[in-house]
């Protein structure tokens, strides 16, 4: 029985053990996933390009034609490809633009004053940040990567653990109303009611975060099977025999212009507001014009003909069935990115927060699995000893006898 008892106790200690990294991994999503929310913000304060910083006096902000007037002037040659205003006006306007010996780069430019602060390719911190979170930096090379599964599949024991949570704690809105943080009685108290007070305060937001991870891992799942839920009609094309043309060959002089485009948009969607503008790509595209109106969670879009003006397409709201809102609005609900700085700080923190939750149930478990380890080596050489006597007709075995010779023998010289 006892020996019975020591190897399930053995096996107990190595699943705790191995349990340790899985613990290490939550920590390090929950922690990326804290900063990715604020990785935009943390940006702005390193790097001194991506600020909007407005001239002295009462400056207007510059038009889409003039911030494309200006580009085109700063790098001759290049295509715009899309110039977005960002939601806060602290930061700077962001311009993607390819070039003919087939690069392509995102310019930073004053909204203010036109002036070109900086210029990237590839990612930048937010961007990589968010990547690293969300899919740990592995490739997509078909369908969905690994990494994004191995992230959103973390949402399924988040939930797990917050329901049982609130099963185990009886009563656990007490936590609310007379929280209680032990201090000065030993770390094992304080990281258990530290524990226990993060998660009630925590609940709100784990309910969000897992359930949307949950759902990242159903859209993966769908889009690997070619099983698609969008109702959106096909894009927009400008008809070959609509295009009109000059008699050197030419059409580009004859598109309307990008703060026209935004013009026929608006006038379409009153209550839209305009955040992303992408040109045509070639003479059979459209103007892409994207923006929030009174349900932020989405980006509503019209596609406006370059060259008559109209909104040949739409994407609103009300277009949206009932699975995409909720799908939609998914990414929005996890990263809290749609309502200004204010929602992301209380994003941040949560974020925190629960980042502090599981590194304190780590510290928890590894405190107790280390404890009951030792104390099963204590246990294995007490055996060992008492087998050792045992084999030696319950006499000191030679080794022990030989040093109790020697030693009487310096006690009597």
């Amino acid at each position: 029985m006892v020996k019975k008892k020591s190897k399930a106790k053995l096996w107990f200690l190595i699943h705790s053990w191995l349990a340790l990294p899985i613990w290490g991994f939550i920590f390090f999503i929950c922690l990326t996933g804290s900063i990715a929310t604020v990785s935009q913000e943390i940006e702005w304060l390193a790097s001194p390009m991506v600020r909007a910083n407005p001239p002295a006096g009462n400056p207007r902000m510059l038009t889409y034609d003039e911030v494309l007037a200006r580009v085109e002037q700063a790098h001759p040659g290049s295509v715009v490809n899309s110039i977005r205003r960002p939601v806060k006006s602290q930061f700077a306007l962001t311009v993607n633009t390819s070039y003919q010996d087939g690069k392509s780069g995102r310019l930073y430019v004053n909204p203010y004053t036109g002036e070109i602060q900086g210029q990237i390719s590839g990612f930048d911190f937010r961007q990589f940040v968010r990547a690293l979170h969300g899919w740990l930096l592995v490739p997509f090379t078909n369908g969905f990567a690994w990494g994004w599964y191995a992230v959103s599949l973390l949402g399924i024991p988040m939930l797990i653990s917050l329901i049982t949570g609130l099963v185990v704690y009886k009563r656990f809105w007490r936590g609310y109303v007379k929280p209680r943080l032990r201090l000065g009685q030993g770390a094992r108290i304080f990281w258990g009611d530290f524990h226990r007070l993060a998660g009630i305060w925590s609940v709100p937001f784990i309910a969000i975060i897992s359930v949307t991870a949950i759902w990242f891992l159903i859209e993966a799942v769908l889009f690997d099977n070619s099983i698609s839920i969008s109702t959106a009609p096909p894009p927009a094309m400008v008809q070959r025999q609509d295009v009109p043309t000059r008699t050197d060959g030419s059409s580009r002089s004859l598109l309307l212009s990008p703060d026209q485009a935004v013009a026929k948009a608006k006038g379409h969607f009153p209550d839209m507001q305009a955040e992303s503008i992408f040109l045509p790509a070639n003479a059979y595209s459209h103007y892409t014009v994207t923006g929030r109106s009174s349900y932020p969670l989405i980006l509503e879009r019209a596609s406006v003909n370059p060259y008559t003006g109209n909104v040949d397409s739409s994407r609103t709201v009300s277009d949206y069935s009932g699975l995409e809102l909720v799908t939609e609005s998914m990414r929005p609900l996890h990263t809290g990115d749609f309502a200004g700085l204010w929602l992301k700080l209380v994003y941040f923190f949560f974020g925190l927060l629960l980042t502090m939750m599981v590194l304190s149930g780590m510290l928890i478990w590894t405190k107790r699995t280390a404890k009951e380890t030792a104390g099963m080596l204590r246990e294995h050489r007490q055996s060992r000893r008492q087998n050792t006597a045992v084999s030696h007709g319950g006499k000191p075995s030679p080794a022990a006898a030989g040093a109790r010779f020697m030693k009487t023998e310096k006690g009597a010289s």
